[in-house]
């Protein structure tokens, strides 16, 4: 993986939204980000000094977002909106990630077709797996993506 971008490069969010910190492995069908839970995290609780797991989602879909963003790059192109369009058997051991746990979430690709795509994801936290799941994503094509924005505008008319 030499001269790839950092990972905030590859995905279409901007900060705050930013969730995942780095990209740690990538290929044909696969991805390894990591991220540190830590206070400055958005969705930090200060009481619990903690994330609740369910914000694992978001962590896979990022990463899945990472994996797209990284093909784009690699192929000379900008880095795809893509949509979430589903997450199947999330399931988590915790009901919370600690400050200080350094999770690994990796993502394969396992279907596509047309802009469709699954993924099989999973959180690893020391050594353990955390939290699976299978998300549904989409990546529109641009004139996918051109109908669907004027498509949104001709609703809002009167």
């Amino acid at each position: 993986m030499t001269n790839c971008p950092p990972l905030h490069q590859l995905l279409p969010h901007e900060a705050p939204m930013i969730l995942v910190d780095d990209l740690i492995d990538v290929g044909e069908k696969h991805i390894h980000c990591r991220v540190a839970i830590s206070r400055h995290c958005l969705y930090f609780d200060s009481k619990t000094q903690s994330i609740p797991a369910y914000v694992g989602i978001e962590f896979m879909a990022q990463t899945v977002a990472g994996w797209s963003g990284f093909h784009a790059w690699k192929n000379g192109e900008d880095t795809p909106i893509g949509f979430l369009l589903g997450c199947r058997r999330y399931h988590s051991e915790c009901s919370e990630f600690k400050e200080h746990d350094i999770l690994d979430i990796h993502a394969e690709q396992i279907m596509e077709n047309n802009g469709m795509a699954v993924f099989d994801c999973k959180i690893i936290c020391h050594e353990q797996i955390v939290a699976s799941s299978q998300l549904n994503a989409f990546v529109p094509s641009k004139s996918q993506l051109e109908q669907m924005q004027l498509d949104n505008n001709n609703r809002k008319k009167p």
